[in-house]
């Protein structure tokens, strides 16, 4: 199978970066105690054309949207709104259980996350999505995002992006 010509952009700046409180579930109702990470993203564009600037994408605007989610989600606890085990109680403080264990939050502290865990699979996940969103109308055709929690431990999430049809 013969490669396609494409052209690739890496992003994967300085202050593409966050710090969190998260705690990851387990199968058989196990879950690591609550810590902290100091994530690093990185993302890849990919596409096979040029716009007419010869450009695949607005690489400020694209910088901008991951600046902005990663200050979203700095210095925060994280926490999954879809996982079935953990009851969450929101209001001014956020209350937090888990089997026999018990947190509480000041609400502001926190970010409520639409995923099942807060692995670094479903956040590379969550940042696509995002990410995504802000790729409508531009060159790209595909986006890989990755989420480093450790020096070695990082997980990627890559998918092409929906093409707007053409009637």
């Amino acid at each position: 199978m013969a490669l396609r010509p494409r052209y690739v952009i890496h992003l994967e700046k300085e202050d593409f970066k966050f710090s969190a409180a998260h705690f990851t579930l387990f199968p058989d109702r196990e879950a690591e105690r609550f810590h902290g990470h100091n994530y690093r993203v990185r993302i890849e564009l990919g596409g096979e054309t040029l716009d007419d600037l010869g450009l695949l994408v607005d690489l400020e605007k694209v910088k901008r949207s991951v600046r902005g989610l990663c200050a979203k989600l700095d210095t925060r606890t994280l926490l999954p709104t879809l996982a079935p085990s953990v009851a969450l109680d929101v209001g001014e403080e956020i209350d937090v259980r888990f089997e026999g264990r018990r947190y509480r939050f000041p609400a502001e502290d926190v970010v409520l996350l639409p995923i099942v865990n807060v692995s670094i699979e479903r956040l590379a996940e969550l940042l696509w999505q995002e990410i995504s969103a802000g790729l409508r109308g531009s060159q790209v055709e595909e986006l890989t995002v990755s989420v480093e929690e450790t020096a070695g431990q990082r997980s990627s999430y890559q998918a092409r992006l929906a093409q707007p049809r053409s009637d």
